[in-house]
């Protein structure tokens, strides 16, 4: 089957009667016949889409180029992540007065990225609670594959209802302060250092299950410490959604795989790579063979695999899906 072009393109038996953890009763959900669907990121994966298993439709669509920074919602949350989409990045400039002028010569590799499985202690700012650091953000690439160009920031307080922290030119000039109000409805409330505000971006939570979307993956070649590349796949963009994956025929796939193919809450576990590229043909080669199990944030359960991403016209940028209903 054809695939696709990218730039970077990538419970135990009682439980089987719900699909859902012992503690989340929820109604059974009939089985039903495959569905398909299909998003559009568009051609030059500039799309973020943010997609509902339940009704096999999107939720919502937003340009890659809307947010810079996300900071988690929940009332102890502390976390602070990077649009990975753009491979976005972060270094810890030693400094400790923002109205400094700030060199990054010598930075070299030592920029740090989101990793995409989503964990705490993988983040490009860390915890930054206890020295509060200066950072140098490299804002990445924009649609075109032009650099957005580098912002210092500072995060400075954290509470049960907002963030505070604020940022610099690279000079240290044009200093400025901003507060961001977590929203209990999200995972996350999205800032957009580029236009100077807060921008709503991801859905309300129990609205959604995955994103299709670009995303920053971390590759470590033998002669290089790691190599950081954008790829175009799918996670789970902090819906509560958890994924298990199996291989096989999709059709004689059951739940009780997830028995020898445990669920897991890394939000990359569908990633980018069931699709391969060929540097003989330019074109990248579905895996119809990976199955994925997804349990929603609600117990529900779906399996899903892919099967094209390409549009009828043959434009790149159109993952294409079968979906069933546990």
């Amino acid at each position: 089957m054809r695939g696709t072009i990218g730039i970077g393109g990538m419970i135990m038996a009682l439980a089987f009667s719900s699909c859902v953890k012992d503690e989340i009763p929820v109604p059974k959900q009939p089985r039903g016949d495959a569905q398909e669907g299909v998003v559009h990121i568009g051609s030059d994966y500039g799309s973020q889409v943010w997609y509902d298993l339940a009704t096999n439709s999107v939720v919502s669509t937003n340009s890659k180029m809307d947010w810079d920074l996300a900071f988690e919602c929940g009332g102890d949350g502390w976390q602070v992540r990077e649009n990975t989409s753009r491979v976005m990045r972060a270094h810890n400039s030693g400094q400790s007065d923002i109205t400094l002028p700030t060199d990054t010569t010598g930075y070299g590799n030592t920029w740090h990225v989101d990793l995409p499985n989503g964990r705490p202690d993988s983040l490009a700012f860390g915890d930054w609670r206890t020295e509060h650091p200066i950072f140098v953000v490299d804002m990445g690439y924009n649609v075109s594959g032009l650099p957005v160009g580098l912002r210092k920031v500072q995060i400075l307080d954290v509470s049960a209802s907002s963030f505070h922290f604020r940022t610099a030119a690279m000079n240290g000039s044009n200093v400025q302060d901003f507060s961001v109000q977590k929203d209990p409805a999200r995972s996350y409330a999205h800032f957009s250092l580029i236009n100077g505000g807060p921008v709503t971006i991801a859905p309300p939570l129990g609205t959604y299950d995955m994103v299709f979307t670009q995303y920053t993956e971390q590759f470590y070649p033998p002669t290089d410490p790691y190599l950081s590349y954008v790829v175009t796949g799918t996670i789970s963009g902090f819906s509560g959604a958890r994924v298990a994956q199996v291989t096989g025929d999709f059709a004689s796939i059951t739940l009780e795989d997830t028995l020898n193919n445990p669920f897991s809450t890394d939000e990359d576990v569908i990633g980018y790579d069931w699709k391969t590229y060929s540097f003989d043909t330019g074109e990248y080669t579905v895996h119809s063979d990976q199955v994925y199990i997804v349990q929603t944030r609600e117990g529900y359960c779906y399996k899903l695999h892919f099967i094209d991403f390409y549009d009828d016209q043959g434009q790149r940028g159109s993952p294409k899906f079968e979906l069933v209903a546990l």
